[in-house]
């Protein structure tokens, strides 16, 4: 079986605080997320819809990244059906849907819609913590040579077309 690194809810934001203190800004938004157990199914994900070397690419990118736990909770099978290769491109969509192009800092994010590198807007909101689309943001700022990682506990999906 393909090993499953797509974007995943975390835990709790305590077990991220690894991530934070181990990010190396000579890594990659790719290779952060590949040498953290909690984003295997992100990561598998990534690779799946061919997408390592674009996100492993010159950027910068903003990363919303669901943890394993986010994935969990989809409905059971799902994410091994979007890991087909059948269904590239529809996890694709989804994957690039959880990334905004340029380096934007937790201190730096503002209310509102912001367009997605999958081309559709996610609503933002900033009262009583961040959210994207709905997700939480649970950490912030794990910053690479290419961009920045912000932690979600769910798997946000883009607007039907």
């Amino acid at each position: 079986m393909k090993t499953i690194l797509l974007l995943s809810a975390i835990a709790a934001a305590f077990q991220f605080s690894a991530i934070t203190a181990s990010a190396d800004e000579k890594q990659t938004v790719v290779e952060i997320a590949a040498g953290n157990k909690d984003f295997s199914t992100l990561v598998a994900a990534v690779k799946a819809a061919g997408l390592a070397e674009t996100l492993s690419g010159k950027g910068p990118f903003t990363v919303f990244a669901p943890t394993n736990e986010a994935f969990a909770k989809l409905p059971k099978g799902t994410v091994e059906d979007l890991l087909k290769p059948e269904n590239k491109a529809k996890l694709a969509a989804i994957l690039t849907y959880h990334v905004v192009a340029g380096k934007v800092l937790a201190k730096d994010v503002k209310a509102g819609d912001v367009k997605t590198v999958n081309g559709a807007s996610a609503k933002i909101v900033t009262e009583g913590g961040v959210t994207i689309a709905g997700a939480k943001v649970v950490t912030t700022d794990i910053v690479g040579s290419n961009g920045v990682i912000h932690v979600i506990d769910s798997v946000i999906l883009p607007p039907a077309k």
